[in-house]
């Protein structure tokens, strides 16, 4: 198997570098209107700098996910577009809803940050947010930066950053959508939603329903079923001097089985701001947000309800100095646990003040920014990054990049009761990268090389009492490539990804656990008149599960069948055949992946 697979990943990354594929970027209207081929390609992403940057000059290695690549793959879960993308692994607990992890360049979900139109979701216990608990049909684009960015975020943002759209409704009067769907494992897919604009105001509103029995989590288990009902609003208004407030708000609530009990859940983000032109080189925003994420388990143990809060206030000012531009700005937020378990501290609070300069002395090009945070709970942290970028020509730019970041100790890890450590310090982290663009009119390439150096990992471990308690102890190294390339032409849209990971306990010198060394992913789509036909093919070779190395999961393979046909005008059916070769794999131990599964929809609207 790891044979067939190191011969498979050769191949792939040989054909990426002697044939790059490509993908095909339409960013928002709000950031930027792509009308040539090479805007498509070299999309504009506002994650990585805090400003529109596109990807080649961002000086950062990211992706991202369009509206057609949503509307093409129709993912039943938001972890199944994400896996296989450079520098993404995916290991859960089964599928439908079962507790998944986001690992970027090796950092699992507590290390990177989620956002969703700006507003952070996470679960302050936990530390990481529930990506499995999301619509992938309430998005519209996800953009993913990978390497430090705890001098932009803050705490977390180790691995990087991802961060979700949602439609903002750029079409002039009111579009409607509607889909219909179901398929394997008695699922029911449902969802409806309008967008538009209407002179200065553009509005989104949208629901969501999805029902699935589920299948067994566990050889010879009992199925396991998940429901999620989400809801989205979305409305914004730009007066005449430029001026700009805007309301959102985005909740999914539902149910989910597992082994030894069930639990409800609530994910929800909410925000109003405010954006000012105060002169012609100065923006000022004001962002009020808040973020929960609640969970109410029953289980062999008698349950628990934890329920976490996240209350924000930002305030960011751009200035434009000609081609140069400032960033500067403060934020506050604040962390409330409310829970059965009886926590000695129930919030903390963190203030930070943060400053980036985006310099262009073309074909040079500077990126410096710093972050100061001062949390209530584990003290004070300054972290950095300094990024330099050389336009070799009008097609390839080189870069390279050093940063700083740190992951937080969450409230279970400083306050869980009788095993809590308040005196843990963060995890810190210094990361170094190269990398190198090819930007064409129909192509485009990027490699990309890092290292990320950790001290003070937080490990739980038993203590002479017989409890688990969590220390500072571990240090580890990861290092890694990234290769992805693509394009789009005549009716065909191709991506590709190759990752090579090394993640290494420095202490032990064994491999991280739940890591896969090496990914491939390819996707293939085709538009013929009114049909469209697409696959995707998603490798990775053998993880362990523990630390020491000695509970090995193989690798797999799955491919991902698609079909469309718009059989009327607005009108669109859908077939979607996921794991087509019924592969039974595994990413963490015992738990298994749901098999072959089919699924049939019926699409009204753009």
């Amino acid at each position: 198997m790891n044979h067939r697979f190191h011969t498979t990943a050769k191949r792939a990354a040989f054909c990426m570098a002697a044939l790059p594929l490509a993908i095909s970027f339409s960013a928002q209207a709000q950031y930027a209107e792509a009308t040539t081929e090479l805007a498509a390609l070299d999309p504009v992403v506002v994650t990585a700098a805090l400003a529109p940057r596109t990807a080649n000059e961002s000086l950062s290695s990211v992706s991202v996910l369009d509206e057609a690549t949503f509307r093409r793959q129709d993912p039943t879960s938001l972890t199944d577009l994400l896996r296989g993308q450079p520098g993404v692994d995916i290991t859960s607990n089964g599928s439908f809803g079962k507790s998944s992890s986001v690992y970027l360049r090796g950092a699992p979900s507590d290390a990177s940050v989620l956002m969703i139109d700006g507003i952070r979701l996470r679960s302050a216990t936990a530390g990481g947010a529930a990506f499995q608990y999301l619509d992938p049909r309430m998005f519209d684009r996800a953009e993913i930066v990978r390497g430090p960015r705890g001098s932009l975020y803050g705490a977390d943002a180790v691995g990087g950053v991802i961060q979700l759209f949602t439609p903002d409704g750029d079409e002039e009067g009111p579009q409607p959508r509607i889909s219909v769907g179901g398929g394997s494992f008695n699922t029911q897919r449902l969802s409806a939603g309008v967008s538009g604009r209407e002179g200065g105001t553009r509005y989104s509103f949208a629901g969501s329903h999805f029902n699935t029995d589920g299948q067994p989590i566990r050889r010879g288990g009992e199925d396991k079923g998940y429901d999620n009902t989400s809801a989205l609003a979305r409305v914004a208004h730009t007066f005449e001097s430029g001026a700009e407030v805007g309301v959102l708000a985005l909740r999914a609530r539902g149910n989910n089985e597992y082994d030894g009990g069930e639990n409800d859940f609530v994910q929800q983000v909410a925000g109003i701001y405010g954006e000012l032109p105060i002169t012609d080189t100065w923006q000022s925003r004001l962002t009020l947000s808040e973020a929960r994420d609640e969970l109410d388990t029953i289980d062999n143990f008698g349950g628990s309800v934890i329920d976490t809060r996240t209350q924000t206030a930002r305030w960011q000012n751009n200035f434009q100095f000609g081609a140069h531009e400032l960033i500067a700005g403060a934020e506050i937020s604040e962390d409330r646990v409310s829970s059965t378990n009886d926590f000695d501290v129930t919030s903390r609070d963190n203030t930070a003040v943060f400053t980036q300069g985006l310099l262009d002395f073309s074909p040079f090009a500077i990126q410096a920014s710093l972050r100061y945070d001062d949390n209530e709970a584990y003290g004070d942290e300054v972290t950095g990054s300094l990024a330099l970028g050389y336009d070799l020509d009008n097609y390839h730019t080189l870069r390279a990049s050093l940063g700083t970041a740190f992951k937080a100790p969450s409230f279970n890890d400083l306050y869980w009761p009788n095993s809590g450590n308040p005196d843990l310090n963060p995890e810190t982290s210094k990361t170094v990268e190269v990398g190198i663009r090819g930007q064409y009119s129909q192509w485009f390439w990027d490699l990309a090389a890092f290292q990320n150096d950790y001290d003070d990992l937080i490990a739980w471990a038993p203590t002479p009492s017989g409890l688990w308690a969590p220390q500072n102890v571990n240090h580890a190294r990861i290092r890694g490539a990234e290769l992805s390339s693509g394009v789009e032409i005549s009716d065909w849209t191709l991506q590709a990804a190759f990752t090579y990971l090394d993640p290494e306990d420095k202490d032990t010198g064994n491999r991280l656990a739940r890591r896969a060394t090496q990914s491939v992913r390819l996707d293939a789509d085709r538009e013929l008149g009114d049909w469209s036909l697409g696959g995707s093919l998603v490798a990775q070779n053998h993880r362990y599960d523990n630390a020491a190395n000695t509970q090995r999961l193989n690798g797999y393979g799955l491919v991902n069948l698609r079909a469309g046909w718009q059989f009327a005008p607005l009108w669109t059916a859908r077939v979607t055949v996921e794991n087509a070769f019924d592969k039974e794999y595994e990413t963490t131990s015992d738990y298994i992946n749901a098999g072959r599964a089919g699924f049939l929809s019926v699409h009204f609207g753009q």
